[in-house]
């Protein structure tokens, strides 16, 4: 599956599908805190935090390709991410496009 984040593909010709997305509500663990708390403390990356909201970027990406090829789609564009906080110590990553099948 093609991902871009272009609005759309001059070069190619191409039907519109409909939008397609995935999305994934993450949340941290009592250990990730406690390091989270330290690291604070001296400065720097929290990167259990970091490799949690990756791996949850990518969780969420792979939702949207599964349902862009359910219309039979070749790839998606205007592909966005967006995060938001849906309770303490929980977020929500979201990935949406359009998916489009292109022509012969």
């Amino acid at each position: 599956m093609e991902i871009y984040t272009v609005q759309y593909l001059p070069e190619r010709s191409y039907e519109l599908l409909g939008m397609v997305y995935g999305n994934v509500v993450t949340s941290k663990n009592v250990v990730q805190d406690i390091g989270a708390v330290l690291k604070k403390i001296v400065g720097g990356e929290l990167g259990s935090y970091t490799k949690l909201l990756n791996e949850a970027r990518d969780e969420a990406t792979q939702k949207m390709e599964w349902e862009a090829k359910q219309l039979g789609a070749d790839a998606v564009i205007d592909v966005r991410y967006s995060t938001s906080q849906i309770m303490a110590g929980a977020a929500e990553i979201i990935v949406y496009g359009t998916a489009i099948k292109f022509k012969q």
